[in-house]
């Protein structure tokens, strides 16, 4: 792993990036961090325009049967793109994209293996979309903290206790109304 060293000058801004989300940043300042269990973050990082990014997502991909339109910002499928797209955005070239991919524990031996899905999708979908994969720490049984500064590509990925590790499961979407309301 690249080493994180104490820079000279202003603080670094930590940003953490939670279940759901994706962040991008230019900045030389910029930590993004999160905690992972069964999840899988992705890193990406330009290093000619020096721009990166990371996401963290709970489940590879919605059930099958699922419109496409009803699967929300806690899939694999959803936040992949969206980093891409951020990258892209911020002047990244998809040809120098290059990844780290952190996670995907199975931490409850009598639970499914979400953690190994979650891990063999995002390499599938890397390597589906060209984009090198420079350095990975998935799988096992153990929770993990990752450390990444997107302008350099820099990350450290430390074993964390499990206990450290908040259970959630996605927030259940209001229902959509498909049809009249009756008041009585």
């Amino acid at each position: 792993m690249s080493h994180i060293s104490a820079p000279k000058g202003p603080p670094i801004t930590r940003i953490t990036v939670m279940q759901g989300q994706a962040r991008v940043s230019a900045g030389p300042r910029v930590e993004l961090s999160t905690v992972l269990g069964s999840c899988v973050a992705t890193c990406l990082y330009d290093p000619e325009v020096e721009v990166g990014g990371m996401n963290h997502f709970l489940l590879a991909e919605p059930p099958a049967g699922m419109a496409t339109g009803d699967f929300d910002e806690h899939y694999g499928v959803y936040l992949m793109e969206l980093l891409i797209n951020e990258m892209l955005a911020h002047g990244a070239a998809k040809p120098r994209l290059r990844a780290h991919l952190y996670g995907g524990a199975n931490l409850n031996s009598g639970l499914a293996r979400i953690g190994t899905r979650n891990a063999e999708f995002a390499r599938q979908f890397l390597s589906d979309e060209r984009i090198t994969v420079v350095r990975e720490d998935l799988g096992g049984s153990h929770a993990r903290r990752v450390d990444f500064r997107p302008a350099r590509g820099q990350v450290r990925c430390r074993a964390v206790e499990t206990t450290m590790v908040p259970e959630t499961r996605p927030t259940p979407r209001p229902m959509v109304s498909r049809g009249d309301v009756e008041l009585f």
